[in-house]
């Protein structure tokens, strides 16, 4: 019997039209779902994957990485026919062959969300990005939200179910707005070693109300400060957020999949 093998795939996928990363029971279409099914058909065999972490329905990821075990001989080509098997939505970048203890998930050292959203309707970016009401959002008081996230540690704040975690302590490593110059389209960047579940989602939608004037700087700090969720807990919508970086100690792998976002 041929040896077991390891590999890290890097892709990408558009996320809006599946229930998430994670396999689920019933035949609900999730990428996981998708991605083994496919892998299994080209190499003739069950294949299952491990992922770096989970998105939830309708988010995307512009970079992220999976690891499989496999005892077949990837053909010639395998990338490419690979990618003619998977579905329009997810694209397959690079074939790693990692030490057999490599592991997706846990082996990442660094995350990195970016979340998008704009206030004029253009109909080429439906689905990639989040649209909110047409108004003015004060990109400094944002950018001076997203500065103040740095003193923090303590996210349990804003997390849907602090208590599913083992710790809701996250380390971040940066946190950025970005705009384009007629202020209609917005970036928010953040990275740390783990995030919580939801706590990019709520954090973006605190940022907004704080760019809207709705809440100040003291209010959007109040909750990491006190230990006690904003009520009511709301989040920006999901087609707006991306898993855009991953990163390793024993791996770096530049951004293949463009957002076509102007910084300013």
């Amino acid at each position: 019997m041929a040896a077991m093998k390891r590999y890290f795939l890097h892709l990408a996928y558009k996320g809006f039209n599946y229930r998430g990363w994670q396999q689920q029971p019933g035949g609900v279409r999730t990428v996981q779902a998708t991605v083994e099914r496919c892998l299994s058909k080209v190499l003739h065999e069950k294949i299952s994957v491990m992922g770096c972490g989970r998105t939830d329905a309708q988010v995307h990821a512009s970079q992220y990485v999976l690891h499989f075990d496999t005892s077949a001989v990837l053909p010639e080509r395998f990338r490419f026919i690979l990618n003619k098997t998977l579905p329009h939505d997810i694209s397959v970048f690079d074939v790693i062959p990692v030490h057999h203890r490599a592991h997706a998930r846990f082996d990442a050292k660094l995350r990195q969300y970016d979340y998008l959203f704009h206030t004029e309707k253009q109909a080429f970016i439906s689905q990639l990005s989040a649209l909110y009401d047409p108004q003015t959002f004060n990109l400094p008081a944002m950018r001076e939200g997203a500065e103040a996230l740095l003193k923090y540690r303590d996210f349990r704040a804003y997390c849907l179910k602090p208590d599913k975690h083992h710790s809701t302590i996250c380390r971040l490593q940066y946190c950025r707005v970005f705009a384009n110059e007629k202020g209609t389209r917005f970036r928010f960047q953040i990275a740390a070693n783990r995030f919580l579940r939801g706590m990019v989602r709520i954090i973006s939608h605190r940022l907004m109300e704080l760019g809207r004037g709705r809440i100040d700087l003291a209010e959007f700090e109040r909750p990491l400060r006190d230990g006690r969720p904003p009520r009511p807990l709301r989040s920006a919508h999901p087609e707006g957020l991306y898993l855009s970086k991953v990163r390793y100690p024993f791996l770096e792998l530049p951004a293949q999949a463009d957002l076509a976002f102007e910084r300013s």
